[in-house]
């Protein structure tokens, strides 16, 4: 390095030596890293006899915002008066937006007292050639532009042949190891995700399922996602970091769970911007059985019809049984409850529909909501019934698929979680041994053990789950159990419950109700279609006073 005096012009500057690696220049040559930046900076502050007052490095950042860390300390140091000059490896790098670019090197700068040199532009502020410098930030941005065009259309063109895109695998789902754009199945999240849909479609609303997963101490997914990577903060993922109503709707919609990829939901305003709009879902990109489904599509469905309301219940502590079940059997739509006119308490069934909209849509069906329970109930009482003989032919009809049934993959995803459980209990281990060999300092050591211990309690769950006899797997005798067990659960005082609909109807039509034929005031026929699962249609008239 070249010695200068103390009193020379050079002396007096205090540089900042600023160095920038968007994830676009990442790998497109050696000119273009952070460690050449480095040498190339350093060099011309030792040749000129600038003092350098620091270094700083935004690695990973685009320069088409200055949303950048290490820039934000730059300002700061520069309104403390600790850099008047700046130095970086040209125009590129201090940013590609010609605006913002050009405020900080034509306004912002000047009016701190700050003197700017870009090197491989011949750019420097105190010199009389900077008059190039709008045309060049102009030429970067068009640069910035036709790279976001290329990544957008290489993005499109994976998003239209199915591969997933996202930096992280859906929750149930891990990302191939073989191949980054390819789903498989979670052996540790997946029976969770079977778990929340069987409850869902017993019933369960999806506030009840969020409280279950929370007192069990299952990691929702934000924070079994930085489980499994220290490196990321939790904060940044999750702000009430447990399980809600939300999480478990958006869950119950999501088709990844059928083998599905669905992208491009939202649509960046400018490759200049970090904010995204939603884009309308007839616009979504869905490529279907692009990788193994976790849950069947008749179960999908039948989830998705259910439409458990994610709102709480109202302050009365009354909550519709029916609720996704009752429809009406002409336009289709859910049945919503009313009060009865004049009289307190007495609640009824109205097409929802009509309810929105009036006549000019349908009509009321109207249904008293009593006496819609009090059929359902006997029905299914009916239907719980079962001589010795009935009882016999039940018991060989479920013996019958369970000993033809092939072998699953639950095997498979057993000994991949005892595999990772095993490694898990090595690593803890050597962590031990370098905590005490001084390897590792304590901050880091109980960081990376509360991760793998989590990491640990997330496989336990999973095991426990994944060996859980699945209810289709149950013998003949147990079928018949449960049977017996329904059967004294209805007939208790607590009657039907969401869990006991939800097992054995698929839906009710409600039809319009209409004046008897023999004329007597103040009767109605009403006709009531139950819809059992994998059965035929049982229709129910009604004559109500």
């Amino acid at each position: 390095m070249t010695a200068v005096r103390e009193d020379s012009p050079a002396a007096q500057y205090k540089a900042a030596l600023y160095m920038r690696l968007s994830k676009d220049d990442d790998g497109t040559g050696e000119s273009a890293s952070i460690s050449t930046q480095r040498k190339m900076l350093r060099a011309y502050a030792g040749e000129n006899g600038y003092g350098i007052y620091g270094e700083y490095v935004d690695d990973g950042y685009s320069g088409t915002n200055f949303e950048r860390p290490a820039w934000a300390r730059l300002l700061k140091d520069i309104e403390a008066k600790r850099v008047n000059l700046v130095i970086t490896k040209d125009l590129s790098r201090l940013g590609r937006d010609y605006i913002m670019t050009g405020q900080y090197t034509e306004i912002y700068f000047p009016s701190r007292g700050v003197r700017y040199i870009a090197i491989n532009d011949g750019y420097d502020s105190a010199g009389p050639w900077s008059d190039i410098a709008p045309f060049k930030n102009i030429v970067n941005e068009m640069y910035a532009r036709d790279t976001s065009k290329k990544i957008r259309s290489a993005f499109q063109t994976k998003i239209r042949e199915g591969a997933f895109i996202g930096n992280f695998a859906p929750y149930g789902y891990q990302k191939d190891p073989e191949d980054k754009n390819h789903l498989l199945i979670d052996p540790v999240t997946a029976p969770i995700v079977r778990e929340i849909f069987e409850r869902a479609e017993e019933g369960a609303a999806p506030s009840q399922i969020a409280k279950s997963l929370n007192q069990r101490g299952v990691l929702p997914p934000a924070l079994y996602r930085c489980a499994r990577r220290p490196y990321l903060n939790p904060d940044d993922y999750s702000r009430r970091k447990e399980w809600t109503s939300g999480t478990i709707c958006k869950m119950l919609n999501n088709p990844v769970y059928l083998g599905h990829i669905v992208q491009g939901k939202t649509a960046k305003v400018s490759f200049k911007s970090g904010i995204t709009l939603k884009k309308p879902r007839e616009e979504w990109v869905v490529v279907k059985d692009k990788h193994e489904p976790v849950i069947s599509q008749e179960v999908f469905e039948r989830v998705r019809n259910r439409s458990i309301s994610r709102k709480n219940p109202p302050g009365t502590g009354f909550s519709n049984l029916f609720s996704g079940f009752a429809r009406c059997a002409d336009c289709g739509r859910s049945m919503s409850t009313t009060g009865a006119r004049g009289k307190e308490g007495v609640r009824k069934l109205v097409c929802g529909r009509y309810k929105l909209y009036g006549s000019r849509e349908c009509t009321n069906h109207f249904m008293d909501y009593e006496l819609l329970y009090e059929i359902v109930l006997q029905e299914l009482r009916i239907l719980l019934t079962f001589s010795e003989g009935e009882k016999r032919e039940i018991v060989e009809a479920l013996k019958e698929p369970f000993s033809r049934r092939e072998p699953t993959g639950e095997k498979k995803a057993v000994s991949a979680l005892k595999k990772r459980e095993k490694e898990i209990q090595c690593i803890i281990g050597k962590l031990y041994e370098d905590r005490v060999n001084g390897r590792i300092g304590e901050e880091r050591f109980y960081k990376m053990m509360d991760s793998y211990e989590k990491e640990q309690k997330e496989i336990t769950t999973g095991l426990s789950a994944v060996q859980r006899p699945h209810p289709s797997q149950k013998g003949g005798l147990e079928g018949v159990y449960l049977l017996a067990c329904l059967m004294e659960e209805i007939n208790r005082k607590k009657g039907l419950s969401p869990e006991v609909l939800g097992k054995f109807i698929e839906k009710i039509e409600i039809c319009q109700g209409s004046g008897e034929g023999n004329g007597q005031k103040g009767h109605k026929c009403q006709t009531i279609r139950i819809y059992y699962r994998a059965a035929a249609p049982m229709e129910k008239k009604t004559t109500i006073a």
